[in-house]
């Protein structure tokens, strides 16, 4: 019998062609609605794409042993059914990684050259807030710089959550010359772009050590308000903190008060909570937060990273091999 594997969206007809190219043994029909689903899961091998299975369908999913999410993180869904049945589940992690790194170099740049300051300023048509070059050299004479900025090489970037996002973070920032210490679940010797990885109850050593703070981890029981007044306290009062994971991860109310306060530098953030965020929010307009709306894991590239991880585990199904990204009951992710 044929393997079927299930698409539960309308994947575009360039990937789709591709896929079924790749594996001219397996049927990939396309189920975009439960209706569709309801007839066609009965004979489907695996599932590619999030969504709950409510208890009729996944009683009709009797040949069901791969589930493949579209998304990497596990966010509002329901996995406990599935991972009751032995069935595995893998997700994106790792598909958006590159250009969410990218987002949070963007954000330490930004803040090493001002760049809000300075968008504020060409948007007003001022230069450099009227001061001559004659002032801008007395000022680089008493080395009071206008804008106040700084360089990156030989600061040192606390990676918290050492995953696909963190490494490719890692990697870049190294490329620029800054030094790199990391948290993971399960340290082990370190990459040759890791200056030293810590196991996560070395948490506050990385607070102390690092300029600035990348908070790279999933949104786990564990993960969910890492960052309290107490951590907080622990950074350098010159310290950035950059959140892309989600908002949670953070207790927002101390992150505004330590903002306000000084006690660290500013906060990038590319997630809140909730989310929109309300336009009373103090984060808005404090002037040491650069902010985006969730934007991070926007890229072009996405479906084909995409097609890649989601190839090769059907390839690693076919063949009975251990799947990637594999998702972990125990952690959560």
């Amino acid at each position: 019998m044929r393997p079927t594997i299930i698409l539960r969206f309308a994947l575009d007809e360039p990937y789709l062609t591709t896929l079924r190219a790749a594996f001219p043994q397996v049927d990939f029909p396309v189920c975009a609605t439960r209706e569709e689903l309801a007839r066609a899961i009965g004979a489907a091998d695996a599932l590619i794409g999030g969504g709950a299975l409510d208890d009729t369908l996944l009683a009709a999913a009797m040949r069901l042993r791969w589930v493949q999410l579209p998304t990497a993180g596990v966010d509002g869904q329901d996995l406990g059914a599935l991972v009751a049945r032995g069935i595995a589940v893998t997700t994106f992690s790792g598909v958006t990684a590159p250009n969410i790194a990218e987002h949070i170099l963007m954000l330490i740049f930004a803040f090493a050259r001002n760049l809000r300051l300075l968008i504020r300023q060409q948007d007003r048509h001022i230069w450099r807030d009227g001061a001559t070059d004659a002032d801008q050299r007395q000022r680089g004479a008493s080395r009071t710089l206008f804008p106040p900025v700084f360089e990156l090489e030989g600061q040192t970037l606390g990676v918290v959550g050492l995953g696909a996002i963190g490494d490719a973070l890692a990697r870049k920032a190294h490329g620029v010359g800054m030094r790199v210490i990391a948290t993971k679940r399960q340290p082990a010797a370190p990459p040759a772009h890791i200056a030293r990885l810590l196991p996560v109850d070395q948490l506050p050593t990385l607070l102390a050590e690092a300029d600035h703070v990348a908070l790279c981890l999933p949104n786990t029981a564990a993960t969910r308000g890492v960052i309290g007044a107490h951590e907080l306290s622990l950074m350098k009062p010159t310290a950035y903190l950059y959140n892309t994971g989600r908002g949670v991860l953070v207790d927002q109310e101390a992150l505004i008060a330590a903002l306000r306060a000084g006690t660290i530098a500013g906060a990038g953030l590319d997630v809140t909570t909730p989310e929109p965020l309300p336009a009373g929010s103090p984060l808005w307009d404090l002037p040491n937060v650069l902010m985006t709306a969730h934007t991070s894991g926007a890229t072009p590239r996405h479906w084909e990273r995409g097609l890649a991880l989601i190839s090769e585990n059907v390839r690693r199904f076919l063949a009975d091999e251990p799947l990637l990204n594999r998702f972990d009951p125990t952690a959560g992710y």
